[in-house]
């Protein structure tokens, strides 16, 4: 009998063992956030994904009580942000806010400071815009259509801006060039802004600009808006067609934005993170915000965030590889 009882107290000492790393991760998501919790954002101050990133902070601080705090790291398309962010203590205090870019990097870069499928966790995503196809108001062109076909009678003559290799704008101008079978040039700059401007005073030709701060440019007739790239029409630009319906079906490009925290934070930490961004999304007044800046709210959970970067990364691995297009 007293082999047995012994045998008893050695099974609830295993058991205990067996439960502890279970009963440690509940605690650190019952205690989470303990600290303020920094979100670094791989663009500069004033862009759209910042823009979303000190809205959303701004709800969870108000909510929670712990400060967030928003950090601004541009830089080789991202990569240094995604650097730093696998480098953190993985407890749910250091976040990303990026966007398609982060997809994007992991064929257009031939070496990366992370692995990009491994080394981070899906927290949610939580919006969705287009690019809006501009060009320079002196080329002529009205139409998507009357683009490429003057495109394809002056090749290699007309060149495209970007806010920078691996951007968005970039990887969108390649999807673009390859999907009209046209020959043009790309011309990168150091933003948004930069682009704009030179496309605005005919430098440039065309760009495919993030939605809210190309608005005031389509308002004042700097440029000529021709599309947008998502495979609906931009409630701020209603009578504007998609690529798609203009002149290249099955054409579609989303600037989706999402929230990633480095791969080995706790599951509960990461759960938790994700209802209170949902709760946050939800937020009458964060969906009209968002919807100022042409962005729409959409949320998915970490599990569906991580399978959309797994699709998106296998996607734009043929764009990129398809176009020729590096970064390094």
């Amino acid at each position: 009998m007293k082999s047995l009882a012994m045998s008893g107290a050695a099974a609830a000492i295993a058991a205990t063992v067996v439960l502890s790393p279970s009963i440690a991760l509940a605690q650190a998501a019952e205690k989470f956030p303990t600290r303020p919790i920094r979100v670094l954002i791989p663009v500069s101050a004033g862009s759209q994904t910042d823009i979303v990133a000190r809205l959303i902070g701004q709800r969870i601080t108000e909510n929670w009580g712990q400060q967030v705090l928003v950090d601004n790291r541009p830089g080789a398309g991202g990569t240094v942000a995604g650097g730093m962010l696998v480098s953190a203590q993985p407890d749910g205090h250091t976040l990303m806010l990026n966007s398609i870019s982060h997809a994007v990097n992991a064929s257009l870069y031939t070496k990366l400071p992370f692995d990009t499928l491994r080394d981070f966790a899906g927290v949610a995503q939580v919006g969705s815009a287009p690019n809006v196809l501009v060009v320079a108001p002196d080329l002529g062109v009205k139409t998507v259509r009357d683009l490429i076909a003057l495109a394809k009678a002056k090749p290699g003559t007309l060149n495209f801006a970007s806010a920078g290799i691996g951007t968005g704008t970039h990887l969108n101008g390649e999807q673009f060039r390859l999907a009209a079978g046209v020959d043009l040039m790309h011309v990168p700059f150091k933003g948004t802004p930069e682009a704009l401007n030179d496309v605005a005073s005919s430098r440039v030709q065309m760009f495919f600009a993030p939605l809210s701060p190309v608005l005031p440019f389509v308002r004042d007739r700097r440029v000529v808006a021709l599309a947008v790239t998502t495979a609906k029409r931009a409630p701020a630009l209603p009578d504007l067609p998609t690529v798609a319906e203009a002149a290249l079906p099955g054409f579609e490009f989303d600037l989706w934005l999402g929230i990633l925290a480095p791969a080995r934070t706790p599951r509960p930490v990461v759960n938790a993170l994700s209802a209170e961004i949902r709760r946050v999304l939800e937020l009458p007044d964060t969906r009209e915000r968002m919807s100022v800046q042409g962005i729409e709210p959409r949320y998915s959970t970490p599990e569906e965030f991580d399978r959309f970067i797994r699709s998106e990364v296998a996607r734009i691995a043929k764009i990129v590889k398809a176009s020729g297009a590096r970064a390094d």
